[in-house]
């Protein structure tokens, strides 16, 4: 369980029944990866180059130690089981890197020369480290080099050639170096292999906050599109009901309010949805700003809402987020007031300043105790939008009766301030 926990956290279940650690995380069930799809696939070409090096390296190694065994079947053999098992280090590195520890203790304690052999063994070694399996690794090293120093200081005399001393201490020393090579370049490759899924990880959970974000922008576009519309439409679907019979003509004008309002939501919505459907291209309709004021007076007008419009200050450009986000907040604010408020009026105060865009909305109340299927998502979604910018949205009863939202926006121009002075419009 310890080689578990030490390797890939959250990994899917090994492919075949046994121990937890048996495989390295690569198995069949689970998402399909790079990791997943390198760990199927067998290292046939290295393994047979490997194969290779070491069988004639170990004959040319066994032309400078005559005091050794000759090699021979037996050492062949050890010698391709040794790097054949190495054909399976991505699927089950713990096994193998054992496996080739114990097969190089063999062939030592046989009598066989030093050589390549020992190179299966950094090879095993560094593919279970890198797996996450360090314990594995550090325990197959650890027994190898216990058990030559058994061989090499104790046990010769029992074991081929028979006519040869101990080895020096020395000697030691360099299989201490290439130990401690070995594991420092074995641990090196799995912190970087982690830091590089690390990179992944946040790469992958930046993407998908990108995707939210934009998501939650399109839903707050098609709410506060919708919203406004569907509220005109409703009063006035009520208005010509109410006069259909007594007042026929009223109820053809409440009609044709409903026909543009729809037509409007609609050519809106279009363009939200086209830039869902196709993300990167330019939208073929600018987006709306303060400029269509106007309109939103308009709507609001034939929906039984008088606004008066009061603009203050140096009129200066914003930048089209903020053109959008205020346009957006005014356009929601004047939607609660015609369908939470018993108010016919309602104020808008547009104040252009140097650093930032304020903007006021006021009714006078009451509420009307209805919400019209509202589920408040509308001041939520204001204030989203001023944070978004970096502004603030407050919105409360006054105290002298009614509603008010009040927005500061942070002013971001794009060109040179069009500083001109803004006449007071009372609509």
């Amino acid at each position: 369980m310890d080689e578990q926990r030490e390797g890939r956290p959250g990994g899917p279940p090994p492919r075949w029944g046994g121990p937890p650690w048996w495989n390295s995380g690569g198995g069949a069930g689970g998402t399909r990866g790079p990791g997943a799809s390198a760990a199927r696939r067998l290292p046939w070409a290295t393994t047979a180059a490997l194969t290779v090096f070491v069988q004639v390296g170990s004959r040319f190694a066994e032309h400078g130690q005559l005091e050794r065994q000759p090699l021979d079947t037996f050492a062949r053999v050890l010698l391709f089981l040794a790097t054949a098992v190495l054909l399976f280090r991505h699927r089950h590195p713990v096994p193998v890197v054992y496996a080739t520890a114990a097969l190089t203790l063999v062939y030592v304690a046989a009598g066989f020369p030093y050589g390549p052999v020992f190179l299966a063994v950094a090879v095993g070694c560094f593919a279970a480290i890198v797996a996450g399996h360090r314990r594995a690794a550090w325990g197959a090293v650890g027994g190898l080099w216990a058990g030559h120093l058994l061989i090499a200081h104790w046990l010769y005399a029992w074991l081929p050639p028979g006519d040869d001393g101990a080895r020096p201490w020395s000697e030691e020393l360099a299989v201490a170096v290439w130990v401690v090579a070995i594991v420092a370049v074995s641990e090196l490759a799995r912190v970087r292999r982690e830091q590089w899924a690390k990179e992944r990880a946040e790469r992958a959970q930046a993407a998908q906050r990108r995707a939210d974000e934009e998501r939650l922008r399109m839903a707050r576009e098609l709410h506060d599109v919708l919203a406004h519309s569907i509220s005109v439409i409703n009063v006035q679907a009520g208005v010509g009901l109410a006069l259909l019979d007594s007042d026929p003509e009223q109820a053809r004008t409440a009609l044709t309010t409903i026909k543009a309002a729809s037509k409007e939501a609609l050519g809106e919505v279009r363009q939200v949805l086209g830039t869902l459907r196709t993300p990167g291209d330019a939208p073929r309709a600018p987006a709306p700003g303060l400029d269509r004021l106007p309109e939103l007076v308009e709507q609001a007008g034939s929906a039984g809402l008088t606004v008066e419009v009061t603009t203050e200050g140096p009129l200066l450009q914003p930048a089209p987020g903020t053109d959008l986000a205020a346009f957006r907040i005014v356009q929601e604010a004047l939607t609660n007031v015609v369908r939470h408020s018993g108010s016919r009026h309602a104020r808008v105060l547009v104040r252009h300043e140097a650093a930032s865009l304020t903007l006021r909305i006021d009714d006078d109340g009451p509420a009307t105790g209805t919400d019209a299927g509202g589920s408040g998502n509308g001041l939520a979604g204001m204030r989203e939008r001023a944070a978004a910018l970096g502004g603030t949205i407050e919105a409360g009863p006054r105290p002298e009766g009614g509603f008010r939202v009040t927005a500061v926006l942070p002013r971001a121009v794009d060109e040179e301030p069009r500083a001109r002075t803004a006449p007071r419009e009372d609509q």
